[in-house]
């Protein structure tokens, strides 16, 4: 059936951006995540260090945090000046998972890549989630930092990657509805979700 791209979206501490690199490995194909930050930073001589600052991240302010930006697939029109602000960057970064659709298989973290390539025949979009006890500790075992800390951490990095992927989107990030399967990486394990994830690719005959 050609091509396929797998989507992984992943709440703080539930092990999507390591299920999305295994489940990369055993499909033998490439795996992007920061990546895609290096790659639209050569595509449009931005610095890196300026996505990274902006990388599913909104201005902190009221206004910024209740519009919406919804992106609509439009290219990345001429510079009229050398403003560079989060909008554009984020449009480098969809023009990079657009071109990258066009030529290889891939797995690719975050990035809203679900809502940009939406209108890619052989997507399998994924939310990977646990509960935020199971975060918690998970995130505990390899971290110095007090519980009271962690929980505060993953409470803040949550809510800035549902209001990016909202302004962007439209949408609600944790909606089912906005994805093909919603797995529960601590109910059975990291391991179980890739191999899901590849019997679900078998039945839509993307594997």
């Amino acid at each position: 059936m050609g091509g396929f791209i797998v989507t992984i979206a992943r709440g703080y501490g539930s092990g999507g951006r390591a299920i999305g690199k295994k489940l990369a490995e055993n499909l033998g194909i490439s795996c992007y995540d920061r990546e895609i930050l290096r790659l639209a930073s050569n595509d449009s001589g931005i610095n890196e260090a300026l996505f990274a600052k902006a990388d599913e991240k909104l201005k902190n302010t009221l206004l910024f945090k209740i519009a919406k930006n919804v992106y609509t697939g439009e290219d990345i029109p001429p510079d009229t000046d050398d403003v560079i602000n989060n909008d554009k960057l984020f449009r480098y970064q969809a023009k990079v998972l657009k071109e990258l659709a066009k030529k290889e298989s891939f797995v690719v973290i975050g990035r809203c890549a679900d809502f940009i390539l939406k209108d890619y025949p052989n997507l399998i979009r994924v939310f990977i989630y646990a509960p935020f006890k199971d975060c918690v500790n998970s995130e505990a075992d390899r971290s110095s930092l007090k519980l009271s800390e962690i929980e505060k951490y993953i409470k803040a990095v949550d809510k800035r990657r549902a209001e990016y992927y909202h302004y962007y989107t439209g949408k609600v990030w944790n909606d089912a509805r906005n994805y093909d399967l919603c797995l529960n990486s601590s109910a059975i394990g990291k391991e179980t979700c890739v191999t899901l994830i590849e019997k679900y690719m078998e039945l839509k005959g993307c594997k």
